[in-house]
């Protein structure tokens, strides 16, 4: 039998081979075109550019940090040249003229620049015209201060007021500001003369944001410069792992906080939970900025460790852990049937991640699978979809599951059993394809009769082929089970089976690793349906030499066809005889 059991060592990023870099390299400043080179790159090209249209999207949180990170990174393009721009408008009484900016001092001259803005309003970007006792003022609004310069807006912002970015296309089409009334039904009092005005546009928001501008300007979308903050970083080498640490120690340095070196290895451990793979680690400076803020609140200093983002972190935990411990409640006090001990044929202990609208954190919980099968004709029941509470994606592996079980037995006929797979006690809708490896396993379970441990859980989706594929919420799952059993008492055959694909995703709780590594918990890493079977039934799926669950079906098949067979119906002659009498 293959071994699939991992070490303690795989469950957690390895941080002790990149221990010496956390004190030997030196305090250089992380630039922003090393992290972000493409969103780098693409920012010279649109401020090199003398393209018509100077207009650029970038997908980006929507967060202030980050049009404030932006506006940082392009003033940092700009010369130390100053160049007039716009100009100035002479106010007569009633009469209104306008001529080039001569000074600095001239009311709508701009010296270019950066002017940023998460939230706008008409007169904050257009200015505005105002008349009191017959005394008439103009005012400038960022367009005018961008004038030559960049102006860099929340997209979200424009597509909540379309009339906005109507006037503002028209803007950078033209090159020209006109002044409008703000009473569309009634004119300016007095003429003002147009002025020319020229900025380069960026803007910013989350990728539905883009979509919905895709959709309502798709040429001018098409003709933008576009790219993205890259959330993550890949950690190929040691380069990449350094440039991530000096990248970590100037967004602590904004904050006027120095990190000592024992905090690296609890930081890089939280970040693999957050990116969910031990081989990325997150760039998002608010995510970053958040963890040494909570960790300073410990310390009385600006020097925070790994003692103070520990505490951080177990108080983050503790605040926000009142759901899963009312639903881990509720399995302790058996309202929730969850067996962890014992062995039972067509029930199956699978692994799910609850994730509540409005609550911070994900946490994971076992679900008890049941199935059972009777003599039929060959339909399989998935009772979630029937009853309407079974997502399309469920849908899709309860089909791909049965779709390989029948090609394994290779029937020349129709499968001579029904059966019926349900997650029992579930009242809300189900959906993804991370059960179907338990599900086809309990369906296995019934069709054989063999018994399936109940001190075992299981996640993973499977293909036609029988290949366990990865899944995501790894961390939440192994715990939510580990917890339940650690609260029944480890007895140390308990753990979980995960698809070996997922082994690179893994960062679990030190309580968790440290009970892998005393023997008490394990967790098992399979590729194929063939490598969980055994675990779970201690019978191979397919043996010649030897009894395996395969045989033990077919077997059962050929059962229930030598009955049917001695139960034939009458011949067609009888049936007549008797309707003439």
């Amino acid at each position: 039998m293959i071994n699939n059991q991992l070490e303690w060592r795989a469950l957690q990023p390895d941080t002790d081979s990149v221990q010496s870099l956390f004190s030997e390299l030196p305090d250089d400043s992380c630039y922003f075109s090393e992290v972000q080179p493409r969103l780098f790159n693409t920012l010279s090209l649109l401020l090199d550019s003398q393209a018509k249209l100077p207009l650029m999207l970038v997908k980006t949180p929507e967060h202030p940090e980050y049009q404030a990170l932006l506006q940082t990174v392009i003033s940092g393009f700009d010369d130390e040249s100053v160049t007039l721009y716009g100009g100035h408008y002479h106010i007569d009484g009633a009469a209104v003229s306008w001529r080039p900016a001569e000074s600095e001092q001239d009311n709508f001259a701009s010296t270019g620049g950066v002017h940023s803005a998460d939230w706008i309003e008409a007169e904050q970007l257009f200015g505005c015209f105002r008349q009191y006792n017959n005394t008439l003022t103009l005012e400038p609004g960022l367009v005018h201060k961008a004038n030559g310069g960049t102006l860099l807006l929340s997209l979200r912002a424009l597509l909540a007021q379309p009339l906005l970015w109507l006037r503002l296309k028209q803007i950078l089409s033209t090159r020209q500001f006109s002044w409008h009334s703000p009473d569309e039904s009634r004119p300016l009092p007095v003429a003002v003369p147009p002025m020319p005005l020229h900025f380069r546009l960026i803007l910013t928001g989350e990728r539905d944001a883009l979509a919905d501008f895709q959709e309502m300007e798709p040429e001018l979308a098409a003709l933008a410069f576009y790219s993205e903050f890259e959330d993550n970083i890949q950690i190929v080498d040691e380069q990449s792992f350094a440039l991530w640490i000096k990248w970590a120690r100037s967004v602590a340095a904004d904050e006027d906080l120095l990190i000592a070196d024992d905090l690296w290895p609890v930081l890089m451990r939280e970040a693999v939970r957050y990116t969910g793979d031990q081989e990325t680690l997150p760039l998002c400076p608010v995510w970053l900025a958040r963890q040494f803020q909570e960790a300073a609140a410990n310390s009385d200093e600006n020097l925070i460790n790994g003692e103070h983002l520990q505490a951080a972190l177990d108080n983050r935990e503790w605040r926000e852990g009142f759901l899963a411990e009312r639903i881990r409640d509720e399995i302790l006090l058996d309202q929730i049937l969850i067996e962890t001990e014992g062995e039972a044929i067509g029930q199956i202990n699978a692994l799910s991640v609850i994730e509540f609208p409005g609550h911070p954190r994900a946490f994971g919980e076992p679900s008890r699978i049941s199935c059972v099968v009777h003599v039929g004709d060959g339909e399989f029941h998935d009772v979630e979809r029937k009853a309407e509470l079974g997502g399309n994606i469920h849908a899709k592996g309860m089909m791909i599951m049965q779709a390989w079980l029948i090609a394994e037995l290779e029937l020349d006929q129709q499968l001579p059993f029904s059966a019926s797979v349900v997650f029992e006690q579930s009242y809300s809708e189900v959906d993804g394809d991370s059960a179907s490896l338990a599900e086809l396993c309990a369906l296995i379970s019934a069709l054989s009769s063999q018994p399936i441990t109940q001190q075992i859980a299981v996640t993973g989706s499977v293909d036609q082929f029988g290949r366990v594929q990865p899944v995501g919420g790894l961390n939440e799952k192994i715990e939510g089970f580990f917890h339940i059993c650690q609260q029944r008492t480890l007895n140390g055959s308990q753990g979980v089976i995960i698809p070996a694909a997922n082994v690179r995703h893994l960062c679990l709780q030190q309580e968790v690793v440290d009970a892998v590594r005393e023997g008490k918990f394990h967790v098992w890493a399979v590729e194929s349906v063939e490598e969980a079977l055994p675990l779970l039934t201690k019978t191979e799926w397919d043996k010649e030499d030897a009894p395996c669950l395969l045989r033990s079906i077919q077997e059962r098949i050929a059962q229930i066809n030598q009955q049917e067979g001695r139960q034939r119906p009458w011949p067609l002659r009888w049936l007549n005889w008797f309707n003439q009498s």
